[in-house]
């Protein structure tokens, strides 16, 4: 269970303060994935990192009883002087998993052959991406959190491979989901909510939802 407690968030934008959420409380239940329809320059990408813990509420609380993924394309957590070989095995041992594995997991995925065991400072924004895709595939989560779909690289391999794990995944998973785009969310999602002038407002369907956000 993931739970929102009157949670605020708001930021200042050097002109003005701009809330992202005003006292908002929610739950999200194992088994009921739920996806979040705003706008661009809402908020979506700061909710998101707020469940993951990668960033605070002003006031309130943000309660986990599961296993929270960070989000999906998230390019932090990792030391970019190490390989991506070593970065795997620090990031398994924090997660208590076989080092062995993620790291062999990882290695197949994204397909990064010699640049495995090369610093990521090297790397192109396409092979860090894999890298860190690959880094969320290896590690498995009650809810998984997509912050505007599945990132896309120029590599079809690549592509195929995650785009089959990811399914898998999500077929045993709960699914958060946030996009401008109600088609995203259709892929994930029966349960819906529109994120509007700091205010999260909850439906019970989707199409609903998709309504709301489109006519009001």
């Amino acid at each position: 269970m993931l739970e929102f407690v009157n949670v605020s968030k708001s930021f200042w934008t050097g002109r003005q303060r701009k809330v992202i959420l005003d006292r908002a409380s929610f739950r999200v239940e194992l088994g009921n994935s739920l996806g979040i329809l705003a706008h661009n320059g809402t908020g979506k990408t700061t909710i998101i990192n707020m469940m993951a813990g990668l960033e605070k509420p002003d006031e309130g609380l943000v309660r986990k009883t599961c296993r929270v993924s960070f989000p999906l394309g998230f390019m932090g957590g990792v030391n970019a002087k190490h390989s991506a070989c070593e970065n795997a095995r620090y990031i398994a041992q924090l997660y208590g998993l076989d080092p062995d594995y993620v790291e062999a997991f990882c290695r197949w995925v994204c397909g990064l052959d010699e640049y495995f065991d090369r610093p990521l400072t090297i790397y192109s924004a396409g092979m860090r991406s894999r890298f860190m895709f690959s880094l969320l595939l290896a590690l498995e989560f009650d809810i998984y959190l997509i912050d505007e779909g599945m990132p896309a690289t120029a590599d079809v391999e690549f592509n195929r491979k995650a785009g089959t794990l990811l399914r898998e995944r999500l077929e045993k998973a709960t699914v958060i989901v946030v996009s401008h785009q109600p088609a995203t969310l259709e892929r994930f999602c029966r349960s819906g909510a529109v994120l509007r002038d700091g205010k999260l407002t909850f439906y019970e369907t989707l199409e609903e939802a998709k309504w709301h956000y489109e006519h009001a």
